[in-house]
């Protein structure tokens, strides 16, 4: 049985008080296939991915972290849903309910849902399959998501296994972390309510014999055994160790204390980016439970999006500034200082580590009327975040966490105050940013037409951005809470202005070159 990392771990635990889970959006053509024939396909791919068949065992009284263990793909992780009008307007009315429900990792991490027939589709002509993966948060972050995605929807032959990446670690998860903490420091995301009030309804569990996983001969052996007493068994292997894990806590945390002054003078010194500052809340924010959900998607063709010398992921940034800008002050509201969180890859061999990332909080430059310079300002603050964020005396305060025995990190992820709204956030919105490769995918033979993700709202953060390319389109997603932004449709007609009103105007700015990233999608912040 394999361990979960410790900030897999995280996510887990996280997941019993707030909606973490990713959605994964793709819209492909819809042959007129049946359900059932897709449903085999998937179940034979399924079979070769072994990612897609593990799910969590718990440790008595979280003596040790949690454990992988292995399952077999079950029919309930295939869903498909009867739309009273299969059409666009209504899949985004039962998208809105769908992103409003977890996954319980204990019986399966993931599923899909398959919206048939669907008119109107963006970029279709004609009636399109709509597939949406669910993933438990610390199955994957965004990144390995992706490549899960591209291993289910990509026709193979043959039986053997279809190699993942070992770990998730070129891009950020989709997540929204709402305080300002110093930028490399361990941080608990905050979303919203519990999944004990709402959460989806899970599949019937997994059997409990002939699951074996990985590990040493002994655990291999105890994997036979029922549930109950393989956690026992990994409790009872787990505690003499809590003594020494305690010991490399204190240590490492001394290093990091030591790591913490030094990046301290090196900032005083100008020779290192300040952390961010942080902005004050607006009503974009919340300080509780969000009442309900809603989602838009806006697609684009990658050259539509293309400018000199300025990345899609920059550009979308600079149009998301504008957009929320606008709402803002048509709202009556202040809007010169506006920020946004983005997460960023950290590279690295990060083990069997399946989240791998930090939280930039980055300046829109809000007081910069003119759009290219502002795009200028907003690339120039994600290069100084980064630079930051990617120092090496940030893993430092990694190996802390690495080290946390598990009793003291679950009740660290339990205890934490995730309601309440600090007087300095890290961001209004989120935007995340992943490319997810060639549009070569397939679904009951049908071509995929586009892909999309929406970010999770959290308990302060209550309205997301999700930038994903596939192929030669590119996917704004809006993801919000009705309570705050109750016209979503008149902030998504801001969205798609501003994004031609950034484009125009960085494609007549004087003087600029045309940039190496400017030919593709999202790049993985």
């Amino acid at each position: 049985m394999n361990s979960l990392a410790p900030w897999d771990a995280t996510m887990y635990w996280l997941s019993a008080r707030t909606r973490n889970d990713l959605f994964l959006l793709y819209c492909f053509a819809d042959t007129g296939v049946p359900t059932a024939e897709l449903r085999a396909a998937i179940a034979e791919r399924t079979a070769r991915i072994p990612d897609l068949l593990v799910r969590v065992l718990d440790v008595p009284a979280n003596l040790a972290y949690p454990r992988w263990v292995s399952c077999e793909f079950a029919d309930g992780q295939i869903v498909e849903y009867a739309l009273e009008e299969s059409d666009w307007s209504e899949l985004l009315n039962a998208l809105g309910k769908l992103v409003d429900t977890s996954l319980d990792p204990t019986d399966r991490p993931w599923r899909l849902h398959l919206f048939r027939h669907v008119t109107a589709a963006p970029t279709a002509s004609g009636p399109a399959l709509v597939a949406v993966l669910q993933l438990s948060h610390a199955l994957a972050d965004g990144r390995r998501a992706a490549d899960l995605a591209r291993a289910l929807f990509t026709e193979r032959d043959g039986t053997a296994p279809i190699p993942l990446p070992r770990n998730g670690n070129s891009v950020g998860a989709q997540r929204g972390n709402d305080a300002v903490r110093p930028e490399g420091s361990e941080r608990l995301s905050k979303r919203s309510d519990d999944r004990r009030h709402g959460g989806a309804a899970g599949p019937t569990p997994c059997g409990t014999t002939d699951q074996r996983g990985s590990g040493s001969p002994t655990e291999r052996r105890a994997a036979v055994f029922p549930d109950r007493v393989r956690r026992w068994f990994a409790a009872a292997v787990a505690l003499p160790g809590i003594p020494l894990g305690m010991a490399r806590t204190v240590f490492r945390g001394y290093t990091a204390y030591r790591a913490q002054r030094e990046l301290a003078e090196l900032t005083a010194r100008g020779r290192l980016p300040p952390p961010a500052s942080g902005y004050p809340p607006n009503l974009l924010h919340g300080n509780g439970a969000i009442p309900g959900h809603a989602v838009r998607m806006l697609v684009f063709d990658t050259a539509d999006l293309r400018t000199p010398g300025h990345t899609v992921t920059v550009v979308a940034l600079t149009a998301v500034s504008l957009a929320v800008q606008r709402y803002l002050r048509a709202r009556g509201e202040p809007a010169d200082a506006l920020g946004a969180q983005v997460p960023m890859a950290v590279s690295g061999d990060s083990g069997d580590q399946r989240n791998s990332y930090r939280d930039l909080s980055v300046d829109l430059a809000a007081d910069e009327p003119d759009p290219h310079r502002r795009a200028d300002r907003i690339a120039a603050t994600m290069a100084t975040r980064r630079t930051r964020a990617t120092h090496p005396l940030h893993a430092a305060q990694d190996a802390v966490t690495a080290a946390l025995p598990a009793p003291v990190l679950h009740r660290d992820v339990t205890t934490y105050p995730m309601d309440v709204l600090p007087d300095r956030i890290s961001g209004h919105t989120v935007v995340s940013s992943v490319h997810r490769g060639p549009a070569d995918l397939t679904l009951g033979s049908g071509p995929v037409h586009f892909t999309a993700g929406f970010p999770a709202l959290g308990s302060v953060m209550h309205l997301t951005h999700g930038i994903h390319g596939l192929g030669d389109t590119v996917t704004f997603s809006i993801h919000a809470d009705p309570a705050v932004i109750p016209d979503l449709d008149t902030y998504a007609q801001l969205l798609t202005t501003a994004v031609a009103d950034v484009v125009t105007a960085l494609r007549c700015a004087p003087g600029k070159a045309e940039g190496p990233g400017n030919a593709e999608g999202p790049r993985p912040e």
